[in-house]
């Protein structure tokens, strides 16, 4: 028989003290799950909590104190959070980097923060920390995760294992770590979480204990969430909005977190996780929308009507219940044998069958996105936030879903447009400022305690959302018309053979757009139209590839006032990448970047 877990307690404020609590309430219910080599490997509430305190206990042991910096490199794992909330344990500070990241990134990182120790995942990331770590000299230990193919720094001393950690903070007894727990200021430094940068150099932005407190709790309380729920991790653990799903949340109701192969093996482990709680960037839900696409083109002649008729009958449900239309009897007849000859087996082959709480962030999702996953009954529901607000902004209302819109203030957090339209926020999620910099953090949150955001957005009658653009890239044509990128390119990036879609305008006649195709769908495409091609770029140059852009631009032009309407466009002739600085680690486009490296494109467009 299943025995309710008791809630936790007012009286614990920090992260660490709820794994303690969730150790006591319920110590062999299952906490976390790794798959490993083909194997799930799970771990207890106790057995986490155990981790969590031998890590913390470790690394005081090698001498890192309250305040001091440990940096964690690395996919997503249990190692992971037993690292972040170890280190919280004993005051010390978390300071995350993408796993993605190279080897300078990871040097600036580790310098500005002062890191002391660092923890990476395997040798790859040991390298990268090694090939920079003669620049480093706050740095003192490096503690190794995954030890195969690193023999030899070990066997030199440059690194140590992370079991040999845990056996240092074994040796301790537990009740160090639980009095270093008990004795935490909440209005501590928690973790340091450097933004994405997608203009200048990244920002180490300071969260404290009650920050992450107020978080936890407020989240949980917004999705209605249990101790029965279970998220796959999958999205970069360093950013905050993995944070919240992999570790906020699930402390706070003591549910269970599971972790698979990452972004790359997400649909399989999606498919054999089935989790009740998915939180996907825009991207994510587009690839899924992009891979069904591709399915019903192999797909039989019956099959196929099966799936556009109950497609065109889901998207006529979703659109009354997003317009909040009671369903007839009829409809619902229809909808129950739509989940028998459609949404199931789909739902089932996405991941999604157990999904109650779907939930998309990060950046714009267009609105054709949502109403397509209503469709089939996994009701997406937008939100929004930033680093420097905890992940906390607004949220969708699960009965008052508005496409295009990302809902109302979370309880506790005002909202207010300022005079230039810039999106303000205040609450006690609003984090304590930017480490070593301290005229950054000035212009960021004034002096009555409103974060500016640096969105620009409207708000209506009723407190509902909207988002227009980053206000640092309102475009400003030459004509002094002002232009809100991101909405054309969202309406570009609707067609599941476009991946990338950056405007450009600001300061000129009209505007243009470099399209990044989506390899898979085109791919497919073309291959169905035996057009040869060998590569990303060969195949972004075909001239039938230009055409069926072109058609899709023109149909979406169709749409757009005639002073946002594409003129011109020019294929990005590779993969946008992270490593290369084009893409921050969430996905999002950087700009700046983007214009110095195609800048004889842009010239092209407007030559």
């Amino acid at each position: 028989m299943t025995t309710m877990a008791a809630p936790v307690s007012a009286a614990l404020r920090t992260l660490p003290a709820r794994v303690l609590h969730w150790a006591r309430v319920k110590p062999g219910r299952l906490a976390l799950r790794h798959r490993e080599l083909g194997l799930w490997r799970e771990y207890s509430w106790r057995e986490y909590a155990e981790r969590v305190a031998q890590t913390g206990l470790g690394l005081r042991a090698l001498g890192v104190g309250a305040g001091d910096r440990v940096a964690i490199i690395g996919d997503n794992r249990p190692e992971w959070l037993f690292a972040d909330l170890g280190v919280q344990g004993i005051g010390a500070v978390v300071v995350g980097v993408y796993a993605t990241s190279p080897a300078e990134e990871v040097h600036y990182v580790l310098e500005h923060s002062g890191s002391a120790v660092v923890i990476v995942e395997d040798e790859e990331q040991l390298d990268k920390v090694l090939a920079v770590r003669d620049r480093l000299p706050a740095l003192r230990d490096v503690i190794l995760i995954e030890p195969r193919g690193a023999a030899h720094h070990l066997a030199d001393g440059r690194a140590m294992t992370f079991e040999a950690l845990l056996a240092r903070g074994a040796a301790a007894p537990v009740t160090e770590f639980e009095a270093s727990v008990a004795s935490l200021d909440p209005s501590d430094a928690a973790v340091l979480i450097y933004t994405s940068g997608t203009t200048g150099a990244p920002k180490g932005a300071i969260l404290s204990h009650a920050n992450l407190d107020f978080t936890a709790r407020t989240i949980a309380d917004a999705f209605d969430a249990d101790e029965d729920d279970e998220t796959l991790s999958y999205l970069p653990l360093c950013h905050i909005a993995e944070q919240i799903f992999s570790l906020l949340a699930p402390l706070e109701k003591g549910s269970v977190v599971s972790f698979g192969g990452g972004v790359d093996e997400l649909v399989a482990d999606l498919r054999e996780i089935q989790p009740t709680i998915f939180f996907g960037v825009p991207r994510v839900w587009e690839k899924m929308l992009a891979g069904i696409e591709i399915r019903m083109n192999d797909a039989s002649w019956l099959k196929k009507r099966n799936f556009h008729l109950w497609m065109g009958v889901g998207r006529r449900l979703a659109r009354k219940r997003i317009d909040r239309v009671p369903l007839t009897p009829l409809d619902r007849a229809l909808e129950w044998l739509g989940w028998l000859l459609l949404y199931r087996p789909l739902r089932e082959r996405l991941g999604m069958a157990r999904v109650r709480y779907a939930s998309s962030a990060a950046a714009p999702v267009a609105p054709q996105v949502i109403e397509a996953f209503w469709s089939l009954g996994v009701r997406i529901r937008e939100a929004y936030g930033q680093t420097e607000g905890c992940g906390l902004a607004t949220f969708t209302p699960e009965h008052d879903v508005r496409p295009g819109l990302v809902g109302t203030a979370f309880p506790g957090v005002e909202l207010r447009i300022a005079e230039d339209g810039e999106i303000l926020v205040r609450g006690a999620c609003v984090f304590a400022g930017y480490y070593r910099n301290e005229a950054a953090t000035r212009e960021t949150v004034d002096a009555d305690g409103w974060l500016h955001t640096g969105d620009v957005g409207e708000l209506s009658p009723d407190g509902f959302l909207r988002i227009t653009d980053r206000k640092k890239d309102l475009i400003i044509t030459s004509g002094g018309k002002n232009i809100a990128p991101s909405w054309i390119e969202n309406k570009l990036k609707v067609s599941p053979f476009v991946r990338e879609a950056i405007v450009i305008g600001d300061r000129r006649k009209y505007c243009t757009a470099l399209i990044g195709i989506e390899m898979d769908t085109v791919a497919d495409w073309a291959t169905r139209r035996r057009i040869s091609y060998t590569t990303y770029e060969d195949l972004s140059a075909q001239p039938e590839v230009k055409e069926l852009i072109a058609a899709w631009i023109e149909q979406v032009n169709a749409d757009l006032a005639p002073v946002e309407q594409i003129k011109r466009f020019a294929m990005i002739p590779k993969p946008l990448d992270h490593e290369e600085g084009e893409l921050t680690a969430t996905q999002k486009v950087k700009r700046r970047a983007i214009e110095k490296a195609f800048s004889d494109l842009i010239a092209g467009m407007y030559a």
